[in-house]
């Protein structure tokens, strides 16, 4: 395979990691557990082709005395290879990974989304060659989109990839260890879940006597709920799993008003389409109504207070959703 064809490849493995990434984020349906399988075969090929590109176009730098790009190149493969090796890490650990007070698979994403920019500023300049490289000779016949040799080439990295995924899998196992669908590592049932917030802030100041849940927008008339009055609908418990993107699942009891009794309390307008519920610090997260049907807004967990840390005074609860979505300290709902 050719130094351009490697560099396509490495471009479009990053894009693709970095996409299948995010999605996975607010992916909590066991409908799309493909998309996990997907993004840790996708890692199985970059680790081929980030070895493959060092030990082509490394030495060949050096050589050269071409010490910026070389490290820039280095810059680049030791990030890969940071990310690589932390996703490696906590699928064949066998057990919840921490670095301090962030886990392994948290460091392994933020790396990721630190390697996009950093491969664009290695390739774009010179290296992205989709078009004719210039000096070429016009051809009187269209040469194929993937020769033979880069045929051969993609389908041993498909291979080696598959290979390290289910090598992977196989060490978890081997270890012990029991993982979601969606790579979280399983926690004790029926507990009060770890306190964590996406960007490591602290829970905001809120003052549950003085706390309003505002619901507007699309809605027969806006309405504005105590803590009492919002209890006042009646709790209801229910079983439901938080899988945190930082790489914990809890299946444990929440207890609070289904958010279809606060919807029907304020009156949905017939051309409503979807709900934004948002959190008293700016978090939101937006739910199709069909969606609304299965969502709590909990003031308790595992059979007692929901901690402030858990989002107190109230918090979403919507199943089959990851916990970004899962929105704390919740302040208003939209109607839209």
């Amino acid at each position: 395979m050719t130094s351009a064809a490697l560099d396509r490849l490495l471009a479009v493995l990053v894009v693709a990691l970095a996409a299948t990434g995010l999605v996975s984020l607010r992916a909590g349906s066991p409908s799309v557990a493909w998309l996990f399988a997907l993004h840790g075969l996708l890692g199985g090929a970059l680790a081929v082709t980030v070895a493959w590109k060092i030990r082509d176009s490394l030495p060949r730098a050096i050589r050269a005395r071409r010490w910026g790009r070389a490290l820039l190149g280095l810059a680049v493969s030791v990030a890969a290879a940071a990310a690589l090796v932390g996703g490696f890490a906590w699928v064949a650990g066998g057990r919840l990974l921490s670095l301090g007070s962030w886990t392994v698979l948290t460091v392994h994403a933020w790396i990721g989304l630190a390697l996009v920019p950093l491969v664009a500023v290695h390739l774009m300049p010179r290296r992205w060659r989709l078009l004719v490289p210039r000096g070429a000779r016009p051809r009187t016949r269209p040469s194929p989109i993937v020769s033979r040799r880069q045929m051969l080439a993609l389908g041993l990295i498909g291979s080696a990839s598959v290979i390290l995924y289910g090598a992977a899998q196989l060490a978890d196992t081997v270890a012990g260890g029991i993982r979601r669908f969606t790579g979280s590592r399983w926690l004790t049932p029926g507990g009060v879940p770890p306190p964590t917030t996406f960007f490591g802030e602290p829970p905001p100041t809120i003052d549950s006597a003085a706390w309003r849940l505002r619901i507007h927008g699309r809605v027969a008339q806006e309405v504005r709920l105590s803590l009492d009055d919002l209890t006042g609908f009646g709790d209801v418990e229910r079983s439901a799993v938080l899988d945190c993107t930082s790489g914990w699942a809890l299946d444990t009891s929440w207890r609070g008003v289904p958010l279809t009794t606060v919807l029907e309390a304020a009156g949905i307008e017939p051309d409503a389409r979807a709900v934004v519920i948002r959190s008293a610090t700016g978090w939101a997260t937006a739910l199709r109504l069909p969606e609304t049907d299965v969502a709590l807004l909990a003031t308790g967990v595992a059979g007692g207070p929901l901690p402030v840390d858990n989002g107190a005074p109230c918090r979403l609860v919507v199943p089959d959703r990851r916990g970004l979505d899962w929105v704390k300290w919740v302040a208003e709902v939209e109607v839209v």
